[in-house]
């Protein structure tokens, strides 16, 4: 994530941000931050153009997508370099978070998205089956804000917007001050994929313009980011009783059994916590490790770690910090661990050989549930590994945290794996594998305690930009409805007995 930098200006102007390259130093661009009154008129303008986009059938909607698919494919380097530019990840890292995972969004919702929102008719139960009939329309709620992070700038920009749209929506997007021009590349992907004008906004800022989006007008927020910040927008929505989905900070734990493959899990472990540069929400954070295989597990961990390749150029493995802030707390979040008796068995400060924010991928041990480092969201690359009894007490120490997006177990036994799984509190968790359930379609993403409200993806969270509505037909042409009036104590009598005949006989609640 660039290093921003506030810009002097004169009294009474638009205030104006700076950024800088994390894995460079280099200047990259400067931006506008914008107010109150340009995130307005951007949700009228968007309102306006999204009345006839909710009209469109999905498959006209989709042959936009489509577009946008062939050119994301036809610009790819493009867009992974301004990802780069702002990150300071690694290519591949770019290439694989970013671009295909964006690819395949835009793919599965313009093919799938007619399936999952068309309309819906209603078996009713029991006597109600031959007096109405039942139908649910999925329709779009107006203008969703989208307010994006810095750690995925493109597909966490791009994922929530090709589902909004394809439902039906208009869309302003509030990228991370510090991954703007991400954001702003993925208004050029729409604007040349033939999008309708208006229809995809973005608003430039920081905070003082994402508090804006919210208080905007628009119907729907989705967010991505921290725990304090998602509480405001919590709070924000709440206030103009507008619905929102917050996906927020993890702490995601890993559990390797007594009966593990050994190398899988050391990779995995790899994997999963040095990914993007440990700025993953579904990193893994935590390894909880059977106390029998434990040493043997860690040095093959060391070992991996000590081989990782860090850099700015050229081919290399773990990237920069992306933003100056996440340094401050990967450094607190060591320092108190050490402070407490962990043990450092590689990396374990910055980079002395780069210029920019790097620091070094690092293995921890000793570690315990009073430090920091096992508690709160480290967010860098930093890979804790805990010894435990069994995997009983690493069960037990997984679900010791107030935290509870991702998470994943290790074991040659598969349904023991699922078994640990359903025990594990956590949005979702994955067996023999990093935490991956994100870039799976199908599934719905979200997580529990202060990991978020609501879930994305798949069916739950395409159907979550629209409203849900029933329609009711009378099969008797409204009869029923017109003898109402005048009540009667007969008509009460009649259907007391109606209620006992019905519920208050085997027969009946079998038919009922």
């Amino acid at each position: 994530m660039a290093i921003v930098t506030p810009i002097e200006t004169p009294p009474g102007a638009r205030r104006r941000l700076s950024l800088a390259n994390p894995a460079t130093l280099e200047p990259i661009g400067e931006i506008e931050v914008q107010t109150e009154d340009d995130a307005k008129a951007a949700v009228e303008v968007a309102r306006k153009a999204q009345r006839e986009w909710g009209t469109l059938s999905f498959a006209d909607r989709a042959r936009v997508m489509q577009r946008a698919l062939r050119i994301l494919l036809d610009r790819q380097d493009d867009f992974i370099d301004v990802v780069l530019r702002e990150t300071g990840k690694t290519r591949s890292e770019a290439l694989m978070m970013e671009i295909f995972a964006t690819c395949d969004s835009l793919n599965f919702y313009s093919k799938n998205a007619a399936k999952i929102l068309k309309t819906q008719k209603l078996k009713l139960h029991g006597l109600m089956r031959l007096m109405k009939q039942a139908r649910i329309t999925y329709r779009p709620l107006g203008v969703v804000g989208v307010i994006s992070p810095w750690n995925g700038p493109l597909i966490l920009s791009m994922n929530p917007s090709v589902q909004a749209l394809m439902a039906g929506n208009a869309v302003v997007l509030k990228p991370s001050e510090v991954t703007p021009f991400s954001g702003k590349m993925v208004a050029e992907l729409f604007e040349q994929a033939g999008l309708p004008d208006g229809l995809f906004r973005v608003l430039t800022g920081d905070g003082e313009t994402g508090a804006a989006l919210t208080r905007a007008g628009v119907d729907k927020i989705s967010f991505t980011g921290s725990v304090a910040t998602g509480r405001k927008v919590a709070v924000a929505c709440a206030e103009q009783l507008i619905p929102c989905t917050l996906e927020l900070g993890g702490k995601d734990a890993m559990i390797v059994c007594a009966d593990s493959d050994l190398d899988n899990a050391a990779g995995g472990a790899v994997a999963g916590s040095f990914m993007n540069t440990g700025h993953y929400c579904c990193g893994t954070e935590r390894v909880y490790v059977v106390d029998d295989i434990a040493s043997e597990f860690t040095d093959k961990v060391v070992e991996r770690v000590s081989k990782l390749r860090q850099g700015a150029e050229g081919e290399f493995d773990v990237g920069a910090i992306f933003w100056p802030n996440q340094l401050d707390v990967i450094e607190d979040h060591m320092s108190d661990a050490i402070a407490k008796g962990a043990k450092v068995a590689c990396g374990g400060r910055r980079n002395p050989d780069l210029v920019g924010l790097f620091y070094e991928p690092t293995v921890i041990t000793d570690v315990t549930h009073d430090m920091k480092i096992m508690t709160e969201e480290t967010f860098g690359p930093i890979l804790a590994i805990m010894r435990v009894r069994d995997e009983e007490h690493a069960i037990e120490m997984a679900n010791d945290s107030p935290y509870g997006l991702g998470g994943n177990v290790w074991t040659r036994d598969k349904q023991r794996g699922i078994e640990i799984a359903e025990r594990i509190e956590s949005g979702s968790v994955c067996v023999n594998d990093m935490t991956m359930t994100y870039g799976i379609q199908e599934a719905p993403f979200g997580g529990r305690k202060n990991s978020g409200v609501g879930q994305v993806n798949g069916e739950t969270g395409l159907r979550g930009y629209c409203h849900a509505e029933p329609i009711i037909v009378d099969r008797m042409g409204g009869k029923q409805a017109a003898k109402m009036y005048p009540a009667s104590r007969k008509q009460d009598d009649g259907m007391q007995k109606f209620m006992r005949m019905l519920w208050g006989t085997s027969l009946g609640r079998r038919l009922g």
